[in-house]
C-alpha cells in the first residue's frame, strides 16, 4: 500500500494525524466555499444588490439537498473507513462500489426534483419579486448542474475515508481557480448576469467530478473503483444508511428550518436579505476548522474503533475539541473587529454592510459552542451512533430555534437583530443536550468496559 496516498490513523501522535488529515481537507473545504463565495462577490460587486439577494436567497435552498446527500456520504465514509482500518479489502472494495452506484442514481433525482420545484420552493420563502427572477435563473442553472457536485463530494469523500485528503484539495484549488475565471468572464466580459455565475460554477464543479472519477478509476490502491461491479450491495447500503441516514435527515431539516428563518429574513427586504447573505458566508467560513476536525474524528474514530483501539479514539475526540476550540476562538475575534471591511468584500452599499456586522457580532462568539456540537457529533458518529446527533440537532437546531423565532418576533419585537439571534440560541441549546449526552454514553462505555475486563480476569 503506498502510504503517500492512504493515512492509517491507528498509530502515531493524535494531534499529527487529526491536523495532517483535517488541514488538507480545511483547505479543500475553503476552496469549496470559493464557488458560492466568488459568486456571491461577483454578483454584488457587478450586478447589483437584488441579485446578491437572490444568490443569498438560494443557498438555504441548494443546502437542503446537498446536505441530504453529505449525510448518506458521511455514512458511507465511515463504513469505509472502518473496513479500511480492520484492513477488510473485500468490505472495502464492495462498499466503494455500492456508494458509487447510488451518487449516480440519486444525481438523477436530485436534477430532477431540483428544477421541478425551483419557484415553488422560493414562493414558500416569501422572496421579494424584486429578487424572484434573479433567483429562480441561479437555482435552475444550477440543479441542472448539480450531479457534478454530489460526485465530487461522494468521491473525494472515499478518499478521505482512507486517508487521502491532499489530491481532493488539488482538484479544488483548481477548479476554483477555473470558477472565477468563468465567473469574471461571463459577468464582466461577457455580461451573462446571474446566469453567468451559475454556468460557470456548475462547469467547475463538472471538472472536479471528472478528475476524481479519474482518479478512483485508474488508482492502483485498494479503493480502485470498476465499473463492471457497479452494483448495490443491500447489506452494506443497509449499514451505510444505517449511519448515514440520521444524518442526512438531521442535515435536511435544520436547512429547510433555515428557509423559514430566510422567511422570517425577507419580510424586512432586499437590503436585510444582502445582509444577511454576506453574513451567512462569512460564518460559513468561520466555522469550515470546526467542519474538517470534526470529520477529522470521525474517521479518526472510526478507523481506531476498527483496529480495537478505544482508548485512542477517545483521546482523540478531546484533541479534535481542544483544536478547533482554539481556531475558531482566535478566527471570532478578528471577524468582531473587522466584521466591516470583511462585509465590503461582498458589497459596498451602506445599509447591506450595516446589517451584516450587526448579525456577525451578535453572534460570531457563540460559534464556540458549536465547535463542541459538530466535534461530538462527528465522534459519535464514528462510533457508528447517528441517530443520537440527529435527534439532539434537530431539537435544538430546529425545534428550539422555530419556537424561539416565534415567540420572540410575536412578544418582544420583530426586530433585524431578534431574527438573526436565532441562530446562537439554538447553538446553545444543542451544546448544553449533546455535552449532556456525551459524558453520559462515556461513562456508560467505560462500565461496561471495566466490567468486561473484571469478568476476564476471575475467570483467568
Amino acid at each position: 500500500m503506498n502510504k503517500t496516498k492512504t493515512r492509517d490513523m491507528t498509530r502515531g501522535s493524535i494531534l499529527v494525524q487529526l491536523v495532517a488529515f483535517a488541514l488538507p481537507l480545511l483547505l479543500g473545504n475553503i476552496f469549496q466555499m470559493l464557488y458560492n463565495t466568488v459568486d456571491t462577490i461577483v454578483v454584488g460587486q457587478f450586478v447589483g444588490k437584488e441579485a446578491l439577494a437572490a444568490v443569498g436567497s438560494t443557498t438555504m435552498i441548494v443546502n437542503m439537498m446537498v446536505f441530504f446527500f453529505n449525510g448518506f456520504s458521511v455514512g458511507a465514509g465511515v463504513v469505509i473507513s472502518h473496513s479500511f482500518g480492520a484492513k477488510n479489502k473485500d468490505t472495502l472494495h464492495t462498499a466503494i462500489e455500492t456508494t458509487m452506484a447510488m451518487t449516480f442514481l440519486i444525481s438523477v433525482v436530485f436534477t430532477v426534483i431540483g428544477v421541478i420545484f425551483v419557484r415553488p420552493m422560493l414562493l414558500f420563502m416569501s422572496t421579494p419579486d424584486d429578487v424572484m427572477k434573479d433567483a429562480t435563473t441561479y437555482l435552475r442553472i444550477y440543479f441542472i448542474g448539480i450531479s457534478g457536485l454530489l460526485i465530487y463530494n461522494m468521491g473525494s469523500g472515499i478518499l478521505r475515508a482512507v486517508g487521502d485528503t491532499k489530491r481532493p484539495l488539488y482538484f479544488l484549488v483548481l477548479t476554483s481557480v477555473v470558477n472565477i475565471i468563468l465567473d469574471l468572464l461571463f459577468v464582466v466580459v461577457i455580461p451573462m448576469g446571474i446566469a453567468g455565475v451559475a454556468v460557470a460554477t456548475i462547469l467547475a464543479q463538472f471538472i472536479s467530478a471528472v478528475l476524481t472519477m479519474y482518479l478512483l478509476i485508474h488508482t492502483d490502491e485498494i479503493y480502485r473503483l470498476t465499473f463492471h461491479d457497479l452494483k448495490v450491495n443491500g447489506k452494506l447500503l443497509k449499514q451505510i444508511l444505517g449511519i448515514g441516514l440520521p444524518t442526512a435527515i438531521q442535515s435536511t431539516i435544520t436547512a429547510f428550518s433555515n428557509v423559514f428563518v430566510q422567511s422570517y429574513v425577507n419580510v424586512f427586504g432586499s437590503s436585510v436579505m444582502a445582509g444577511w447573505s454576506c453574513y451567512n458566508k462569512i460564518d460559513s467560513f468561520i466555522m469550515l476548522p470546526m467542519g474538517s476536525v470534526a470529520n477529522a474524528a470521525t474517521t479518526f474514530v472510526s478507523q481506531n474503533l476498527g483496529a480495537g483501539e478505544e482508548e485512542r479514539a477517545d483521546r482523540g475526540t478531546v484533541t479534535s475539541l481542544a483544536v478547533t476550540l482554539s481556531i475558531t476562538a482566535v478566527i471570532s475575534v478578528l471577524i468582531y473587529i473587522f466584521a466591516g471591511p470583511t462585509t465590503r468584500m461582498f458589497t459596498k452599499d451602506s445599509e447591506v454592510v450595516y446589517f451584516s456586522v450587526l448579525f456577525l457580532r451578535n453572534n460570531v462568539f457563540f460559534l464556540l459552542f458549536n465547535c463542541v456540537n459538530h466535534v461530538l457529533a462527528g465522534a459519535l458518529r464514528g462510533r457508528g451512533d447517528s441517530r443520537a446527533p440527529m435527534i439532539i440537532m434537530l431539537s435544538t437546531f430546529v425545534g428550539v430555534r422555530q419556537i424561539y423565532l416565534y415567540l420572540a418576533t410575536h412578544l418582544i419585537a420583530n426586530t433585524e437583530s431578534i431574527v438573526g439571534f436565532g441562530y446562537p440560541v439554538g447553538w446553545t441549546c444543542c451544546f448544553i443536550v449533546e455535552v449532556t449526552y456525551f459524558l453520559i454514553t462515556r461513562r456508560i462505555r467505560r462500565n461496561k468496559h471495566h466490567a468486561a475486563s473484571e469478568n476476564a480476569r476471575s475467570e483467568n
